[in-house]
C-alpha cells in the first residue's frame, strides 16, 4: 500500500484537520484542485491509513468533564502478562482519554477528564483495582495554554508532485504524442 504524500496532500490534510466536515468542494478550492480528483485524494488517503477517521470534537465543560488530569503511574511488576492485564482494564475506563507507556522514572502516564473531585475519587478507586500499583501520582491542569489535535505537517516526507498527480502520490508524466508536419494536410 502506497502511503506516499505529495504538496497537494498535504494541503488536503491540513484543511481536514482544521475542520473534517469541510465540503470537498470548499477543500478542493483551497488546495487548487477540481472537486472530484481532491475527492480522490482523500479516498486514498483514507485506504492508506493517512487518514484514520473523522471525529466530533466537544466542548468538555458542556458535558461536564472540564477538569484535566494527568496520572502518572509506577509499578513494579514488568511482566507481558501483568503489562497486558493493566492496559486492558486501565483502557476501559471511560475517564481515560490518553494513555501512554513512558520511558523514565513513571511507566505510565494517562490524561484523564472528570467532572470533579468525588469523580476524580471514584475514578481512582476503580484504577487500583487494575493492577498491582507502586505509586499512583495525580497532578490537575489548572489552566490549558494550548490544546490541539492537529499534527504537525513540516516533518512529512513530501514527494514531489505535479497538477497530474495520481490520488496514490505518484508522479505520472502525460506525454502528447508528436506531430509530424503533414499531420494537418489531406
Amino acid at each position: 500500500m502506497d502511503t506516499s504524500v505529495d504538496e497537494i496532500d498535504i494541503k488536503i490534510l491540513s484543511c481536514l484537520q482544521e475542520d473534517a466536515t469541510m465540503p470537498v468542494a470548499d477543500v478542493a478550492a483551497q488546495c487548487g484542485l477540481s472537486t472530484s480528483p481532491c475527492w480522490r485524494r482523500i479516498q486514498a488517503l483514507i485506504r492508506n491509513r493517512t487518514i484514520l477517521r473523522r471525529v466530533a470534537l466537544l466542548d468538555p465543560a458542556k458535558i461536564n468533564a472540564g477538569i484535566n488530569l494527568f496520572v502518572s503511574i509506577r509499578t513494579s511488576q514488568h511482566s507481558e502478562a501483568w503489562a497486558t492485564k493493566f492496559c486492558r482494564a486501565a483502557a476501559q475506563i471511560p475517564e481515560v482519554i490518553e494513555f501512554y507507556r513512558m520511558t523514565g522514572d513513571v511507566d505510565y502516564l494517562l490524561r484523564v477528564v472528570v467532572p470533579n473531585i468525588a469523580a476524580y475519587d471514584d475514578f481512582y478507586k476503580r484504577l487500583i483495582k487494575t493492577g498491582e500499583l507502586s505509586d499512583v501520582s495525580s497532578s490537575f491542569a489548572m489552566e490549558t495554554i494550548k490544546y490541539t489535535t492537529a499534527l504537525p505537517l513540516e516533518y512529512v516526507n513530501v514527494q514531489k508532485s505535479s497538477a497530474e498527480a495520481e490520488p496514490t502520490g505518484q508522479v505520472t508524466k502525460r506525454v502528447r504524442p508528436k506531430r509530424s508536419r503533414n499531420a494537418n494536410r489531406l
